[in-house]
């Protein structure tokens, strides 16, 4: 499809890296609520979700919208997603990380539903499959990952 691989293409450059953290989220928190849960902007594109996950630190309540890669779940039901600590190929790792490693009991909007979720760190064999299928999903988190240092985490978060 032409309109995602040019979508791909842009999203994977550093100029979008340096501009996106500040755009995307802000328009997605205000569609968002606009529309009381039915619509992230960003997810026209890319499966998207809102997370709401206690800081770290403050143990109060974040909410961060994110790509996300939805797994097979039973009917309709989704019953777990990817989620991608890429920070747009940026140096540090997403605050959300961090809350979900320090408080993994968080909340997700998914399609206008608020849905707990429990939060898992993927490691070894297991991101590396999760990986491979991310990048069959969206490219750019190559791109992304090659950028930086530190390894992207990532997080399977399950309908708790």
């Amino acid at each position: 499809m032409p309109g995602v691989r040019l979508v791909q293409k842009v999203s994977s450059t550093r100029a979008f890296a340096k501009v996106a953290p500040h755009v995307i989220p802000a328009l997605d928190r205000a569609v968002h609520r606009l529309t009381r849960g039915k619509v992230l902007l960003s997810a026209q594109m890319l499966p998207g979700v809102i997370l709401t996950a206690r800081g770290a630190k403050s143990g109060l309540p974040r909410r961060t919208p994110l790509a996300c890669m939805p797994e097979e779940g039973v009917g309709d039901a989704v019953r777990s997603w990817i989620l991608i600590g890429s920070n747009f190929g940026r140096t540090d790792h997403p605050a959300w990380t961090g809350n979900l490693l320090a408080h993994p009991d968080a909340e997700v909007s998914w399609q206008g539903e608020d849905i707990p979720v429990t939060a898992h760190l993927l490691k070894g064999e297991e991101r590396d499959t999760a990986w491979k299928a991310l990048l069959e999903f969206w490219p750019p988190y190559a791109t992304y990952q090659a950028r930086v240092t530190r390894e992207i985490r990532l997080f399977r978060i399950v309908r708790s």
